[in-house]
Formats: structure tokens, sequence, C-alpha cells
């Protein structure tokens, strides 16, 4: 595969007016994601036709994937909780994050084997596997913020927005974490949402630098795509899983959410993707 930068496709609108979206997520069909500022969790089709599939009851942050049964997870980031959506629509507790954090608790990735991966608190990760227990395993991280792994299970990558850079683990049978390095520095870059193509890059949303960035591991940048306001999260999926999504809200500091969420400045964007998505979420 060639390592040039490669030249900057069209971004188009998908859908627009949302509250303060995150959490991307391509499953059967449609990009879901969490508009925080609305308290909805919304899935969109590739024409833009959107529905809201579940109003929760909490506020910001919360972030979702699913189990292998096709349940989903929904991290409840200030109550300490993640929850699952049960086939008839009610909300049950998955597992309790208090015990190891009551910092609140951030973004989630659930990998091939089912083990779902829950960071934030004072910049930890928390595994929850198959029997809803909760340990740690992993700290020091500099402010948690999206995470992926690899499509053989084998590596866990974090993006450590104050640590601008995204560090990657060794993923252990049980769901240890292991063997932590730096897997690409990215200099000025502050990585938020992120995901694997199959070219072994990585997609990082940034909102302070209004842009999204694909890198390959030890930093080189292969493409940025430049928006005019702060790209929260990306994600790979669309026909053959190489649409790249970008949701995009105007920042104006963590004082000023309340006032951006009713301006509604959210948008999910799409861009054609130089490789098909891979790996998880």
């Amino acid at each position: 595969m060639s390592s040039k930068p490669s030249p900057t496709p069209e971004v188009q609108a998908l859908l627009t007016g949302l509250a303060m979206g995150e959490s991307p997520r391509w499953h059967e069909d449609r990009v879901w994601f969490s508009d925080w500022g609305a308290q909805e969790i919304v899935a969109v089709d590739l024409d833009g036709k959107s529905e809201v599939i579940v109003r929760v009851p909490f506020g910001l942050p919360f972030c979702i994937d699913w189990l292998p049964d096709g349940r989903l997870l929904i991290v409840s980031g200030r109550e300490g909780l993640l929850l699952r959506r049960e086939r008839d629509g009610s909300l049950v507790i998955h597992a309790d994050l208090r015990g190891l954090s009551d910092k609140g608790w951030n973004e989630i990735v659930v990998d091939g084997r089912g083990n779902a991966y829950i960071n934030g608190g004072p910049g930890i990760i928390a595994l929850v596997g198959s029997d809803g227990l909760a340990r740690q395993v992993a700290d020091g991280i500099a402010f948690p913020n999206g995470m992926a792994v690899t499509p053989d299970n084998s590596t866990l990558i974090i993006a450590e927005s104050h640590g601008k850079r995204l560090t990657a683990f060794d993923i252990a049978a049980d769901g240890s974490l292991s063997n932590r390095r730096v897997w690409a520095d990215l200099g000025g870059g502050v990585p938020d949402g992120i995901c694997i193509d199959a070219d072994n890059a990585v997609w990082y949303g940034d909102v302070p630098n209004k842009r999204c960035v694909r890198v390959r591991e030890g930093g080189e940048v292969l493409q940025t795509i430049n928006l005019d306001r702060g790209c929260f999260a990306c994600m790979l999926g669309g026909v053959g899983k190489r649409t790249l999504f970008l949701i995009a809200t105007e920042w104006r500091g963590m004082e000023n959410i309340p006032e951006v969420a009713r301006v509604r400045t959210g948008q999910v964007l799409t861009v054609e993707a130089p490789a098909p998505g891979v790996g998880w979420p």
C-alpha cells in the first residue's frame, strides 16, 4: 500500500441539527450515535433518514456498543453504570462501575470475544466480562477517550487526549492488558473518538484542531480532513465499510455545553475512505 497522503475527498452532510453527537457505531446498515445534548441514541441510514432509538434519563456522557447477541450496552457515565437494553426495550444494569471509580466514565468498546472495555474516571480502563463483573485493567491514561480493538482481538488502542498520543496494549486471553506502548505520537493532535481500517491505520477525531486525521503506527500522517467545527469521533461503515462517518459540533468549552446544545450545531458528515473499516467497534 502506498504511504503517500491521499487527496482530500468531498465531505457531505448526512444529518444536521444535532445537540452534541458522540460515539458513532455502524450497526445493522445504519450509523448509530449518542446525542448527548438531547439525551437520545439515534440511528441514521445512508439516505439521511433518522430514528430516535432510545431516550435516556441521564445526561452526558453516554456511549454505546453491542454485545455479541445484539443487545445494546450504554455507559451511563455520571452514574457509574453500564446499562443493557433488553429485547423489550427496558434498561437494566449490566455492570456497576462505581466500585472502581466515582469520577465518571466515558467510552466503551466491545471486542470480538464479548469483553467490554470502558474508560474514564481517573484515567483508567475497566473490563467487564460475560459475568458482568468489572475490574481495572489499566491506569495512568491522560484523559482516556476513543478505543478500538484490532480484528484479531490482540491489541487495544486508546486515544489519550491530554497526552496527544494513541497508546496500544496487548490483550490476553482473559481480556487483561499488558505491554503498554505509544502507538503513535500525534504532535499537536488531540485525539477523541477513533476507528481502525484494513491498512492498519487509525482515524482520530480532533475537537480543538477541527479535523479528522488518518495515521499509521509510529505517527505518520496519511490524510487530514479539515472541518469548520470540532470533530468528536469517527467511524467506518456503509457499503463495504468504506464510508467514514464524522461526528462534528461547535466546541465552546465545557462551561458552554448547554448553550451549544441549544443551538444544535451538531452534524453527521460522510466522506469516502481509502480503506475499509475493520476490528471493533
